[in-house]
């Protein structure tokens, strides 16, 4: 509650795009702390009529008008739109969670994942940044694994979901599978290339493909999607010094990352002991019987809300070292889940702050 009494007031800033559309789904079923929910995109989407804990809400224009009055702000639009609008929102009075990577490197914003470092009390710009969804996919359960054991070394290597890209990502995907159906396509260098045609956008044709490449190009052959993954990590974790090597490779699934990840920590490790605090980690599903063919796939995931994890051994060569592979639905956890999760937790200190 507000000094006054009343429930706080949500806008979501990119409500009609693809992870608006699952922001407002979690609204409509999780708990309502929220007073009015107030649904803001484009000037192109104004209008539009979204469905949101049962009511129809008419779409308000991005705006500074947008935010009187609004308490907690959730953004999910492209990185320039966050640099513009968020600290308008944030002048405005609102706590700002935002999605992209505009603050997620910035030291007076925090980057927070609640299962792991739910405190945001400080903000002093007003803002409170989510990591990457490829983050995300491994972050939960690699952070209850440093607690037991202490991390020191991570390799990662993800295999992207089309849909990160937003709906321009899997409507590609689908136009690029339906061009090579019912075709010996993948037997001569080019014939992919040639047929699909249109890459959207990614950088090479994704159906019969894996393209190891997401983000963009930044010093030393870095993507920024495998530079965010080390960052980002350290951050969440309180690591500054963690080593974190990723290789981010675009893959042809719609909705679902997965990583394979090899992590090193400072104490001994056994499988049995791993599984036990990942069976009780929060917001972790342990699903890991491979002689059994029980492992995490993204087609098993998509459209749920933990991170799964499976295939977790201890390495041959290194006591100290585990190997694991997770998924994580990308729209959900990924980006919207925990952005609502935040946002919660900002409702709740600002109760505690009347």
């Amino acid at each position: 509650m507000r000094p006054d009494g009343r429930k706080p007031t949500l806008a979501v800033v990119g409500a009609t795009g693809a992870v608006g559309g699952v922001v407002l789904e979690l609204l409509s079923t999780r708990h309502d702390v929220w007073g009015r929910i107030r649904l803001v995109a484009s000037e192109r989407s104004a209008g539009r009529r979204l469905v949101v804990r049962g009511e129809e809400t008419e779409v308000e224009a991005l705006s500074e008008e947008a935010f009187r009055g609004v308490d907690v702000a959730v953004f999910d639009v492209p990185d320039e739109v966050s640099a513009r609008w968020v600290p308008v929102a944030a002048a405005a009075g609102a706590v700002v969670v935002d999605n992209s990577a505009a603050f997620r490197r910035d030291g007076d914003v925090p980057l927070v994942v609640p299962e792991v470092n739910a405190a945001a009390r400080s903000r002093p710009r007003g803002i409170v940044a989510g990591p990457g969804c490829t983050t995300l996919a491994m972050i939960v359960a690699l952070g209850a694994l440093h607690q037991e054991f202490g991390l020191t070394e991570l390799v990662v290597s993800s295999y992207q979901a089309a849909s990160e890209a937003g709906r321009a990502g899997a409507e590609t995907l689908r136009y690029q599978l339906v061009k090579v159906g019912g075709t010996d396509l993948g037997s001569l260098p080019g014939d992919v290339r040639r047929t699909v045609g249109d890459y959207g956008p990614f950088p090479a044709p994704l159906a019969l493909n894996v393209v190891p490449w997401a983000g963009a190009w930044e010093e030393g052959g870095w993507s920024s999607e495998e530079t965010g993954i080390r960052e980002e990590s350290r951050r969440i974790l309180g690591l500054p010094g963690l080593r974190v090597t990723a290789t981010c490779v675009r893959v042809p699934v719609v909705t679902a990352h997965s990583v394979s990840v090899h992590a090193r920590f400072e104490n001994e490790v056994t499988v049995e002991r791993a599984h036990e605090i990942l069976s009780s980690a929060p917001g972790v599903v342990l699903y890991d019987d491979p002689a059994r063919g029980e492992f995490p796939t993204p087609a098993d995931v998509v459209g749920t809300d933990p991170a799964w994890v499976g295939r977790v051994r201890r390495c041959p060569d290194d006591p100290n070292a585990l190997g694991l592979f997770a998924c994580c639905d990308n729209l959900r956890k990924g980006a919207a889940l925990n952005a609502v999760q935040i946002a919660e937790t900002v409702a709740a200190e600002l109760a505690a702050e009347a």
